[in-house]
């Protein structure tokens, strides 16, 4: 889930601890409890794009990688 900071109102990246700005959109869904047009969205930095992106790929969750505001 991406989380706002309060002042600016941007997205921050939804890994554990990081509140860095978030850049991408690491869009997946999770087949055995979503249906196929349900996309979710985690927000990613660039430190942790790639490694949310392996996250969900491994568990064949991961749908694409967007740069916000593409």
């Amino acid at each position: 889930m991406a989380h706002l900071s309060d002042s600016e109102q941007e997205p921050l990246c939804s890994a554990r601890g990081c509140r860095e700005a978030a850049r991408w959109a690491v869009v997946w869904n999770n087949p055995r409890i979503h249906t196929p047009d349900r996309e979710k969205i985690w927000a990613a930095c660039d430190v942790h794009r790639t490694t949310l992106a392996d996250f969900l790929s491994a568990r064949s969750m991961l749908l694409r990688v967007d740069q916000f505001g593409a």
